[in-house]
């Protein structure tokens, strides 16, 4: 069980990795890209597939608190990403606000995990 769930938090974290990272390269001429939005869903999966695996530790007891606001901050961050991927994809232009919202939550996203 330790492996998966150090595999899972890995992999979340990598989706962070992506998110941030392609939001820092495109900063000059801010925009989404579609592996925003599918690191946004890996980061969902992987996040729940670990409280999971936390929930099914004897003697360890999970945040619901911290939890539940991280589950809110990113499905805004999927839901943003996905907005502009779709708008990528079309060939419309992708507002600044939206590129800055998906990067900059992901980053808010990360302190809460570190700071709460």
């Amino acid at each position: 069980m330790s492996f998966l769930f150090s595999l899972m938090l890995f992999l979340h974290f990598l989706g962070l990795a992506v998110i941030i990272g392609t939001w820092l390269f495109t900063m000059k001429r801010p925009t989404v890209t579609s592996g925003q939005f599918w690191a946004a869903i890996v980061m969902l999966l992987t996040g729940l597939l670990m409280v999971v695996f936390r929930e099914m530790q004897d003697g360890f007891a999970v945040n619901h608190m911290k939890i539940g606001v991280k589950l809110i901050i990113l499905l805004v961050v999927a839901v943003a990403a996905f907005i502009g991927m779709r708008k990528t994809k079309r060939g419309e232009p992708v507002s600044t606000g939206l590129a800055h919202a998906v990067g900059g939550l992901a980053v808010i996203n990360a302190a809460v995990a570190v700071f709460w």
